[in-house]
């Protein structure tokens, strides 16, 4: 078996899936769009998760595209692929069939929908840990899963050796700073969202994990460098001030069209990636007026793009 590549922070993309017109999975243009994200400074691969479209996937599409993951990255960079479902024996065979195609690990998100009470969410990752070899990186979203489990239940799995990782994705920088509190060196923190970027990580994040890196890796890594590489504070909020035109539109998603995910591909595709195609339905294509304010919002970042 290929030497494991465990995640130990750096900059980790939450992976677009690229489809073809017809909806079908687009294998060349996603390696193509894989190798651009390594090229540009991303340190290790996340897909299938929620920016990679996961809940729009049958199974059978799940399993081929964390397969061609595993072959293009061959044990290259840290590759964590999403298998969380609300089932727990959904999640264990998909964790399964990913540790199998060679993932490094797996991104597990709480499960969902019907909001689990707190027992059972941990018997849960339990379960998981129980039947698997390879790392569980906690995909805390209380956004998309309707809460999260805070420091010390994280603490409790720790302690108890049935994951090493998490993704904070609530946003708020406190997370990081609890969670590095409570866990040390034990738990590696990837801050998960994308509006605190630069506090996530001077509290004691040791990576990144979301959608921006999917669309910006140049600039992700910049900042990533400025932070945790050079301990230019100064310079890292210099380098962000740049992104906030993009930031205060794309936060009107959630009163206003377009979507975030629209928002991303679109700007994927700004930059010269054609085959980057449209997210799934129900979402779409963005409207012409909406791509001249993406664009006009993009400028700030030209070195970056």
């Amino acid at each position: 078996m290929a030497t494991i590549n465990k995640l130990k922070g750096g900059i980790m993309p939450a992976s677009l899936t690229v489809w073809n017109a017809d909806g079908s999975f687009n294998r060349k243009g996603q390696e193509k769009y894989w190798q651009w994200l390594l090229d540009n400074g991303a340190t290790g691969l996340s897909v299938c998760g929620s920016t990679g479209e996961n809940m729009a996937m049958d199974p059978d599409e799940q399993k081929e595209i964390i397969k061609a993951a595993c072959e293009f990255v061959d044990h290259e960079v840290p590759l964590y692929a999403g298998t969380g479902k609300y089932s727990t024996d959904q999640t264990i065979a998909m964790s399964k069939y990913a540790r199998d195609c060679g993932a490094d690990g797996v991104m597990v998100i709480n499960p969902y929908y019907f909001t689990p009470c707190k027992r059972t969410v941990m018997n849960h990752f339990r379960e998981v840990h129980k039947n698997l070899d390879i790392d569980i990186l906690i995909y805390n979203n209380p956004w998309f899963a309707g809460y999260e489990l805070n420091a010390r239940e994280i603490k409790t799995l720790v302690d108890e050796g049935v994951i090493s990782s998490m993704k904070a994705a609530h946003g708020d920088s406190n997370r990081c700073a609890d969670l590095k509190y409570e866990c040390g060196n034990d738990l590696v923190v990837m801050y998960g969202h994308d509006y605190e970027p630069v506090q996530g990580l001077v509290a004691g994040a040791d990576g990144w994990l979301s959608g921006l890196p999917a669309a910006f890796p140049k600039f992700c890594r910049a900042l990533y460098d400025a932070v945790k590489i050079d301990k230019d504070y100064v310079k890292a909020m210099e380098i962000w001030q740049k992104m906030i035109p993009f930031m205060n539109y794309f936060y009107t998603y959630k009163t206003n069209d377009p979507h975030w995910l629209e928002i991303f591909k679109y700007v994927v595709e700004c930059q010269g990636l054609k085959e980057i195609g449209l997210a799934r339905r129900p979402l779409g294509e963005i409207a012409p007026e909406e791509k001249k304010e993406i664009e006009k919002t993009l400028a700030p970042l030209s070195e970056y793009l």
